[in-house]
């Protein structure tokens, strides 16, 4: 047995009580992959309250200059004169009837301009002066409580980035290829230029600028090559949504070529989708594009497009082939609404990822990764009410495929994607446990239908009908942090390499790393991992890197050499922590190359072990 630099030591005898460990599945084990995109929303905006993610109880918020936490917005005398900040804040909550009033609700503008504008060189501090204030406010369970229910029920991502920060376009062109051709990519300036809003009219906007159509080599290309099925599932009705349809491949394809039948074509509805998920008849590859009034984009309402989503989920999860699909959930862009979370970007003059802003507002500029967005993983291998913290964008769900279909013999990887994006961004595959399956399903409220007339969907149109005036006042000049930043209480198991945002535990064989007063120890750890002595805050030393420095929650004191709390961050001990996957969980380090707490790394007696801690993300009002 390897036992090193233990804090555990009195919990070597629960080792012998650990079941033999059965045969280890891995990612061959799916057989199908579903990509399901919907519209303009921002992850603060649905998610912020939500307990055990990076939300509105972040313990390592961005300070700006005059020791502002992000949290507050700017605001003057053009908007009103009874305060100088906005905080995040609840869009519902005068009651009444503005619960319905703001599902149709628009807040502000989605596209390079005012993005750039309220991103404000990294501050990100000007999204009620140069987007409005209504960008800064949020949603709860009460109005999502499917969209709770499908994240929570399975994995929700919480650093999951739009690709570019603009509009829906050039989002989905990454999605759908990898790359939106900034100078630099691997594309030439002549196969499009570079894609920054959603200019659909042949021709250029300027000198290699949103060119249509574009014309370099999408991921489908490459799954058709290798011999991998897909399709495209669309109604006639697909809101414009689907990105292949602006590449000439497609557009010039002959009607019984694969780039027309599974690519552009309205052969596959989404009812087929729903027959063949049933089926289990699916191909290997699936993309979901869903029509205008259900796509969540302002005004469509949140209520409407969870209907779709529980379709998809339903006839996923309850299908032939759940025990091998994974069913991957995501959003384009942020649709105007903010972030309080700064984007993880590459450093200036990155090949591929900055410009010079072509309007001339900005100077020199990174495209991407932008501002989060919901994100979360249906399947087996993603059961349980987990949160995913590695950095992700687009891009990762195609490195997912590719790592997928590697494991099963394929060659799809696509030479499109700029070189730092490759490099940074997750393939998401340390979200899934394939040593663990849960075919159980979570318990997810019925969403109501949407409205209907004449068989097409009006639901948004009997609202703004309704409801004239769909903006409520937002509340200046009555807000506090304890009565703004309001957060759910719970936890959620992590899996992925860490990056901030949380307050953690860190425990194994029903001990966790324990603030004792002056000394790092153990204690039993509680079901509902709420101790704050066991809390825990993490500092990153370089931005996308894995070593920390670790500060408790108790005192902010840190985790310093021979497990002394010290009080200065120069004291602290960096930490090296690595997700080892699939179920093994965390083993963490000190720069001498000693396990951290415990670190079992080798079989014995036929058992394989569990490597390391298990790591909550916890949020609590104590």
């Amino acid at each position: 047995m390897l036992l090193k630099h233990s804090l555990f030591a009195s919990s070597v005898g629960l080792l012998l009580s650990l079941t033999p460990h059965t045969t280890a599945g891995s990612i061959k084990d799916i057989n199908h992959v579903v990509l399901f995109m919907q519209e303009n929303r921002a992850f603060d905006h649905y998610f912020g309250t939500m307990a055990g993610i990076r939300g509105f109880s972040d313990p390592n918020v961005q300070i700006n200059p005059g020791n502002l936490p992000v949290w507050y917005q700017p605001v003057n005398s053009s908007i009103t004169n009874a305060t100088s900040y906005l905080l995040p804040w609840y869009l519902n909550y005068l009651g009444g009837n503005w619960s319905e009033a703001t599902q149709c609700m628009v807040a502000g503008d989605n596209g390079w301009n005012d993005n750039h504008a309220a991103l404000n060189g990294d501050l990100n501090n000007k999204w009620a002066l140069n987007n409005t204030p209504w960008s800064w406010g949020h949603f709860t369970r009460q109005e999502l409580p499917i969209h709770f229910g499908i994240a929570e029920g399975w994995t929700i991502g919480d650093m999951y980035q739009e690709s570019v920060i603009a509009s829906t376009n050039p989002n989905r062109v990454s999605w759908a290829s990898g790359s939106i051709n900034a100078p630099g990519s691997p594309q030439s300036p002549n196969q499009g230029g570079v894609t920054i809003d959603n200019n659909e009219v042949p021709g250029c906007e300027g000198d290699h600028l949103n060119c249509y159509p574009l014309s370099w080599k999408t991921t489908p290309e490459f799954y058709q090559e290798a011999g991998v099925t897909w399709q495209v599932y669309q109604n006639i009705d697909n809101f414009d949504d689907n990105p292949l349809a602006w590449f000439s491949q497609y557009q010039t394809a002959q009607p019984s070529t694969p780039l027309a039948t599974r690519g552009v074509s309205f052969l596959k509805s989404l009812d087929t989708f729903y027959a063949e998920a049933t089926a289990g008849t699916l191909p290997q590859v699936s993309y979901i594009i869903g029509p205008a009034e259900l796509s969540e984009h302002p005004p469509y309402q949140p209520k409407d497009g969870a209907w779709l989503q529980q379709q998809v989920v339903d006839a996923v999860t309850k299908g032939k082939s759940y025990k091998d699909t994974v069913l991957i959930i995501s959003y384009d862009e942020t649709g105007g609404f903010g972030d309080h979370v700064t984007p993880y970007h590459s450093p200036q003059g990155t090949t591929g990822e900055w410009m010079q802003d072509p309007y001339g507002k900005f100077g020199q500029v990174y495209t991407g990764p932008g501002f989060r967005l919901p994100f979360y993983i249906v399947s087996p291998w993603t059961r349980g009410g987990n949160v995913f913290t590695e950095h992700a964008d687009h891009i990762s769900q195609i490195k997912f495929v590719e790592q997928w279909l590697g494991a099963k013999g394929y060659n799809v990887t696509t030479d499109q994607i700029p070189p730092w994006r490759r490099s940074h961004m997750s393939d998401l595959v340390k979200a899934f446990d394939f040593s663990a399956p849960d075919y159980s399903l979570p318990d997810i409220p019925v969403a109501e239908p949407p409205s209907q007339i004449l068989g097409n969907y009006n639901g948004y149109a009997e609202c703004e009908a309704t409801y004239p005036t769909q903006r409520p006042p937002p509340p200046y000049g009555n807000q506090t942090p304890a009565n703004s930043l309001v957060s759910e209480e719970g936890f959620k198991a992590v899996r992925g390499q860490l990056t901030e945002g949380r307050y953690l535990v860190f425990e194994a064989f029903g001990f966790a790393v324990t603030n004792n007063g002056g000394m790092v120890g153990a204690s039993k750890a509680s079901p509902r991992h709420d101790s704050k002595a066991q809390r825990w805050v993490i500092r990153q030393i370089e931005a996308g890197g894995n070593t920390f420095t670790v500060s408790s929650a108790v005192d902010g004191k840190f985790i310093g050499a021979d497990l002394k709390l010290v009080s200065e961050s120069e004291d602290a001990q960096v930490l090296k922590f690595t997700d080892m996957g699939n179920g093994k969980g965390y083993k963490v380090k000190t720069p001498d190359g000693k396990y951290f707490g415990f670190g079992i790394d080798e079989k014995i007696e036929g058992y394989q072990r569990r490597i390391g801690f298990s790591i909550f993300s916890v949020t609590y009002n104590d």
